[in-house]
């Protein structure tokens, strides 16, 4: 919920910066919301309690919302800052071992990226991103001494790129690819992610 009111206040933030008409499409303050695709792959993640021993491949619809500010430098090249908070749906991840059962569940992920991109016409944009990510995980451990269950984050880095598409005069469409990484140690989770987004531009 932190995270959710951090994105709320940002797009706040933003508002003051907002003008009616705009010119140029990509230039100011953006607020939107996204789906897609995603395929996670965990192994031994870490947790409180140590290493979580699952080894699976699991695919999930997600979404969430972003908000950021995009800058035309030069005419063509455009530079811009995004905070996005993601949630998953079905991506949780059991597995049985020596007797205990391993839940892992990852609740909701948040990035803060860079963008470049370059306007291949005034109305379409293609570009680069890469930044921090962070994802909320949540493990639960049943075995004969009862239930545990604890919530950890996980620090990473994505990287990724896609194309824009103004549709009005404040409305934007834009389909990306982003790969993340999140491992600590021997542990992996990586995320591959296809993301269809609108945008709308103050």
């Amino acid at each position: 919920m932190r995270i959710f009111n951090s994105v709320i206040l940002a797009t706040a933030l933003a508002a003051p910066f907002a003008s009616a008409a705009s010119a140029a499409p990509f230039d100011g303050p953006f607020v939107g919301a996204q789906v897609g695709w995603q395929s996670e792959k965990m192994r031994d993640v870490k947790s409180s309690f140590g290493v979580a021993p699952v080894d699976e491949n699991k695919r999930s619809i997600t979404g969430g919302v972003f908000a950021g500010y995009d800058k035309i430098v030069n005419g063509r090249f455009v530079v811009g800052a995004e905070a996005g908070l993601d949630l998953g749906s079905d991506n949780t991840v059991d597995t049985n071992v020596a007797g205990s059962s391993y839940s892992v569940d990852p609740k909701y992920s948040f990035d803060l990226t860079a963008r470049a991109g370059y306007l291949v016409n005034p109305q379409t944009l293609l570009y680069v991103r890469g930044g921090y990510t962070n994802a909320r995980v949540r493990t639960t451990i049943t075995n004969a001494a009862g239930v545990q269950t604890a919530s950890d984050s996980q620090d990473g880095w994505l990287a990724g790129g896609g194309v824009e598409r103004q549709l009005t005069q404040n409305v934007s469409a834009r389909i990306e690819y982003r790969y993340s990484k999140l491992s600590e140690g021997d542990g992996k989770d990586y995320r591959h992610r296809v993301l269809a987004g609108l945008s709308y531009r103050f």
